[in-house]
């Protein structure tokens, strides 16, 4: 028996099925480029602001004037930097001044030799004092050609004044008008003629004497005594060479602390509960060598005053390397014996 022919479907080999693709792949693909077109565009953008930047700085470098002004300076410099600066330059300064660099560069004088002078003699006075500045050019003091010949041998002696409370008065043109008959007055600028600024006085006198006259001593003397002028060159002669010597006749005394007595010492409480002023020269004469006198010059803005001239003198020469010389030729008293000095 015949059989029916079965048809048969062949089979196929040799071809897989694809595997399906899942869409959170395609969508983390699809940023994934998005972000990488974002940072590229990024750096780009930055590569371009960074030409930019560079080439303006260079602009502005190529225009920047050579010569800096004083804000570019001190912007540059900094505070703490301009400080250390100004301290440098007044070291620098004192270190000119105290080796004879001085301020308003006056030209020192000396003998016609060219040495030293032995002496610059500075008498205190006022402007009510003409009659007694007369007596004493009468007296004890050369006037003319005497005095020419007293600054040869090495010894200058002047009046000391300051100018009057309201400059260019009467009394400021009298003193001028004499000063140009005698010559023989030394007129402090800087001071003003007043009996309670007689501390001040003294630093003002030093500090122009050492500026005008090259001398081994600075002598300062009031005007209420006579003076052994010869007595005081041979007394200055045995000490020649002798530095921070502060010479004169020492003293010390009571500070008087009741305000309306003679010698009232406002500050009288800075001298301890004994109220004893320090060992000091009188102020009616006393020697000052030149480095002291260098010393008051320096540092005159610095230096304290008190009452009184010859305790506010004593007080600078008790900070530093001073000699104390007590000499009693300079005690002045109404009797001239074995003094340079007596009582007018």
């Amino acid at each position: 028996m015949d059989s029916l022919p079965t048809s048969m479907k062949p089979e196929r080999r040799g071809r897989s099925r694809p595997l399906p693709t899942s869409s959170p792949s395609i969508v983390m693909a699809f940023f994934s480029c998005l972000a990488w077109l974002y940072v590229a565009g990024r750096l780009w953008e930055d590569a371009e602001n960074r030409t930019l930047l560079t080439g303006l700085l260079k602009k502005n470098l190529d225009q920047r004037p050579k010569v800096l002004s004083v804000e570019d300076k001190l912007a540059v410099l900094g505070c703490k930097d301009l400080e250390r600066r100004i301290v440098e330059a007044e070291m620098e300064l004192t270190l000119a001044k105290s080796q004879g660099f001085l301020k308003n560069k006056m030209q020192k004088s000396s003998t016609s030799s060219g040495q030293k002078l032995l002496a610059v003699v500075g008498v205190y006075t006022g402007f009510g004092s003409r009659l007694k500045r007369n007596m004493f050019r009468g007296s004890w003091m050369p006037r003319g050609d005497a005095l020419k010949k007293l600054e040869e041998r090495g010894v200058v002696i002047r009046f000391v004044i300051g100018r009057s409370a309201n400059r260019g008065d009467s009394l400021d043109r009298n003193i001028d008008e004499e000063n140009r008959t005698t010559k023989d007055i030394l007129i402090l600028e800087g001071h003003e003629e007043a009996q309670e600024e007689l501390p001040k006085k003294a630093k003002i006198f030093f500090s122009t004497a050492i500026q005008m006259w090259d001398a081994e001593f600075y002598v300062k003397v009031d005007d209420n005594i006579n003076l052994d002028l010869e007595g005081l060159v041979e007394l200055l002669d045995r000490r020649r060479g002798h530095d921070g010597a502060y010479i004169g006749c020492m003293k010390s005394g009571d500070v008087i602390s009741e305000e309306g007595k003679p010698w009232y010492e406002p500050e009288w409480w800075k001298f301890g509960d004994e109220k004893s002023y320090f060992r000091h020269a009188s102020g009616s004469l006393f020697i000052l060598s030149k480095n002291l006198a260098q010393y008051i010059n320096i540092n005159s803005a610095s230096l304290k005053t008190y009452a009184h001239d010859d305790t506010s003198v004593g007080s600078w020469m008790m900070g530093i390397q001073s000699t104390f010389i007590d000499d009693s030729h300079l005690c002045c008293s109404s009797t001239a014996q074995d003094k340079v000095c007596s009582l007018a």
